[in-house]
C-alpha cells in the first residue's frame, strides 16, 4: 500500500478572503481599550477554592467508585460509570494534567487511530472522525481528550483529583476496599523528607488503569502482586496491534474482589502485547471496566442483604 504523499503546495493567508464574505466579528479592537475587571479581594479566590476543594474531600471520603488513573481508559471507565446518577465516582490522577498518553498519537504525533467498531464510542462523544475501511482518525488525540474531559467533568457525580497519588490500597479480608492517597510531590519525595502520612478513600470498587509506563505504571497490580492477592504479573509483551487490542479487551474484569483492572495496566498482568498508537481498546477496556464495576457493586449489595 502507497503512502499518500502531499505534492501540492497550497498559499498560506488569504488576506483577500479568498473570494468568501468576510467575517465580521461581534466586537471591535476599540471594544477591548479600558477594559477592567470587577473587583475582588485575594482572600475571596482562596476561600473559593478551598472550601470547594475540601468539601470535596469530605464528600468523596467514601465514593461508589475510585478510579486510579485518567488516561483513556479511565475516561473512558468514568464516563460510562457517570450515566448512573446514583454513583459517587472519584477520579484519582498523578499528574497535574488528566488524560495520560492520550493528548498525542505515536511518537508525539497529533493523529488519534480508532479501529472500528469501537468509533461508536466516538459518535457518542460526538466526536468527528475520518473514515476508513476498517477504522477512523480523529485529526488531533487532544480532541478526544478534550471533550471527554469537558463532558465527564460536568456530571455532579464525578470529582477528579490530580496532581494526587495513590500510595496504596485498603485492604480487608482479602477485598480491597478503597484507597491511599498523597499529594504526588509528596509521594515522589518520601525518601527526602521525615515522614509524611497520607490520607485515605474508601470505595465499595477499585478501578485500577495506571498504563504501563511512568513513575506509577501499573502500581495496582503490583501492589497485589506484594501481599499475594495475585500471582506474579507476567510483564508486557513485546508490540502486536491486533493482539494487543483484542486482549486487552478480553483480559478486562475484576481480578480480586472490589478491584477492576483497565487499560494496558492489564498487560503488565497478563503478558498481552504492547499496542502502540492505536486507541480503539482503551476506550472499549474503560467501558467494559465500568460494567464489570457494576456487576461488582450488585454483587456487593446482594451479599450486604443476604449477611
Amino acid at each position: 500500500m502507497s503512502a499518500t504523499v502531499i505534492t501540492k503546495a497550497t498559499t498560506g493567508h488569504r488576506l483577500d478572503g479568498g473570494g468568501l464574505e468576510a467575517f465580521k466579528p461581534d466586537q471591535t479592537l476599540q471594544d477591548f481599550e479600558g477594559y477592567k475587571f470587577e473587583p475582588i479581594r485575594e482572600s475571596q479566590v482562596s476561600r473559593e477554592m478551598v472550601t470547594r476543594y475540601m468539601n470535596d474531600m469530605v464528600y468523596y471520603a467514601e465514593s461508589d467508585v475510585v478510579i486510579v488513573g485518567c488516561g483513556s481508559a479511565g475516561l473512558s471507565c468514568a464516563w460510562e460509570l457517570s450515566k448512573d446518577p446514583q454513583l459517587k465516582i472519584a477520579i484519582i490522577e498523578q499528574s497535574v494534567s488528566p488524560g495520560g498518553g492520550c493528548w498525542l498519537g505515536g511518537q508525539l504525533f497529533s493523529a488519534m487511530v480508532v479501529r472500528k467498531p469501537a468509533n461508536k464510542f466516538l459518535d457518542e462523544l460526538e466526536i468527528t472522525y475520518e473514515e476508513k475501511e476498517n477504522y477512523v482518525v480523529v485529526k488531533h488525540a487532544a480532541l478526544f481528550t478534550s471533550t471527554i474531559l469537558s463532558k465527564l467533568l460536568m456530571r455532579p457525580n464525578v470529582k477528579l483529583f490530580n496532581a494526587t497519588a495513590v500510595e496504596d490500597l485498603i485492604v480487608k479480608q482479602g477485598k480491597v476496599a478503597g484507597v491511599v492517597t498523597n499529594w504526588t510531590l509528596v509521594t515522589l519525595n518520601h525518601n527526602t523528607q521525615s515522614c509524611m502520612d497520607p490520607n485515605v478513600i474508601e470505595a465499595k470498587v477499585v478501578v485500577s488503569g495506571t498504563g504501563h509506563d511512568g513513575p506509577m505504571g501499573a502500581s495496582g497490580v503490583k501492589r497485589l502482586e506484594s501481599i499475594g492477592l495475585i500471582e506474579k504479573n507476567k510483564g508486557m509483551f513485546c508490540l502486536d496491534m491486533n493482539a494487543a487490542e483484542d486482549d486487552i479487551v478480553r483480559y478486562t474484569r475484576e481480578v480480586v474482589p472490589g478491584m477492576v483492572v483497565t487499560g494496558m495496566e492489564l498487560a503488565e498482568l497478563d503478558g498481552a502485547p504492547r499496542m502502540g498508537p492505536t486507541f480503539g481498546a482503551m476506550l472499549i477496556s474503560g467501558q467494559k471496566a465500568a460494567y464489570a464495576a457494576r456487576a461488582s457493586l450488585a454483587r456487593q449489595a446482594q451479599e450486604e442483604q443476604q449477611a
